[in-house]
């Protein structure tokens, strides 16, 4: 059978309907522009436009109703209004939800109570721009609590160890006697190291979750530190209410005797005898002491448990909503930071800074000669009788008994 010419082209039957193919087209196109082209015979041979296919159509919303917006009213326009004359222009809905209005939402106020809510209004927190209140809590988080209190802290640590290297341990200058006093009774220290216990391990991570991203991210990489941070985020809520509860017996336990007297106001105006030799004469804790007790433990104390009592949604009746929550974190932060910061100082005093403090919290005794040079007026008391040596039922350690000493 015979092929067509195109077939034998040299370049094979591809190559000659290509060609072919090209010649037609070239064709066509010198017809269409070639001068005096003839026009078609019959005009009325010429195919109609396909009609429109009816369904949605497009449109440009500036295109509509282009002088809508000379309308006096137009900015005060809802979303409702600005359709009628511009569909698909939202921008009414939009405004609302920058300025943090609530919209409508069917679930229910109890376990939704921001549902309609998508940006919060504006605020100015201490320390932020005028913005929204999102924005606003991460600029004082950011700006202010985190590099300031890591900063306090830090100063607060420093200066211990400054203080340590000149001064030394405090005490010791008396000889002690082998007669003891019973300073602290066993639900008194059951109470104290209940809540130091849950104070350090709410300290501990809660100083990693804040800081932890400056000093421990670049050492142990983001993995490792993902799942640390995670385990002292579940350690922190649970402790959280040990120490609650411990914070309430320290405060029943302690309170009657850190109320301010007389003797206080002579402690402070020299300074409790930090400066010189010889210790201001005190009653069983002295006017620093108890400073501690209700500025950096009773007072922070309270609002740190509170606020995060909030912040777990432990508390009920509540509405848990993003504003309140982020108050309570601001709260919650610098409380902490108040309380880590002075407490450094009492487990100093506590430990290295006061020969013989950490035996009497660990025996509860200490030597007559411990109480005589660090809280006389408390000594004197008991030497009068005004106060019992020995407070609890349990056999402390008898006259002699070199166990109470540190």
């Amino acid at each position: 059978m015979t092929r067509p010419s195109f077939f034998a082209s040299p370049h094979g039957w591809r190559g000659g309907l290509i060609a072919a193919l090209l010649a037609l087209s070239a064709g066509w196109a010198s017809a269409q522009t070639a001068p005096g082209a003839a026009a078609p015979a019959d005009a009325a041979q010429v195919a109609p436009a396909a009609p429109a296919v009816a369904g949605v159509k497009s449109a440009n919303i500036f295109e509509i109703a282009p002088d809508a917006s000379t309308d006096p009213q137009y900015a005060e326009q809802t979303n409702a209004e600005r359709r009628q004359v511009q569909p698909g222009n939202n921008a009414p809905m939009w405004r609302d939800v920058g300025k943090g209005v609530t919209g409508y939402s069917s679930l229910p106020l109890s376990q939704a109570p921001e549902a309609g809510n998508l940006i919060q209004p504006f605020v100015q927190y201490p320390g932020s721009r005028l913005t929204n209140a999102g924005e606003a809590w991460r600029q004082v988080r950011n700006d202010w609590l985190i590099p300031y209190g890591g900063a306090l802290l830090f100063i607060v640590l420093l200066a211990l160890a400054i203080f340590y290297m000149t001064k030394g341990p405090l005490g010791g200058h008396l000889k002690d006697t082998g007669r003891t006093i019973e300073r602290f009774t066993p639900l008194e220290r059951a109470a104290h190291w209940s809540n130091a216990g849950a104070f350090i391990a709410l300290a501990g991570s809660g100083i990693v979750m804040a800081f932890g991203k400056f000093f421990l991210l670049p050492v142990i990489g983001s993995t490792l530190f993902g799942w640390l941070t995670f385990a002292l985020k579940n350690l922190h809520n649970f402790v959280g209410p040990l120490f609650a509860v411990s914070l309430l017996i320290v405060i029943v336990t302690f309170i009657k005797d850190n109320i301010a007297n007389a003797a206080d106001f002579v402690w402070l105006s020299k300074l409790g005898g930090m400066l010189g030799d010889k210790e201001v004469p005190s009653h069983r804790f002295n006017a620093g002491e108890k400073g501690l007790f209700w500025w950096g433990i009773t007072i922070p104390g309270i609002v740190v448990v509170g606020s995060g009592l909030f912040l777990d949604k432990l508390l009920p009746g509540m509405l848990y909503l993003r504003g309140d929550m982020q108050i309570a974190h601001m709260l919650h932060l610098v409380c902490g930071l108040v309380m880590m910061s002075l407490l450094m100082g009492h487990i100093y005093m506590g430990t290295i800074g006061t020969k013989g403090a950490y035996g009497a919290m660990k025996t509860g005794y200490v030597d007559e000669a411990w109480a005589q040079e660090h809280h006389e007026l408390w000594y004197d008391d008991v030497k009068a009788g005004k106060i019992p040596a020995q407070r609890s039922q349990s056999a402390g350690p008898s006259v002699g008994d070199a166990t109470a000493k540190a």
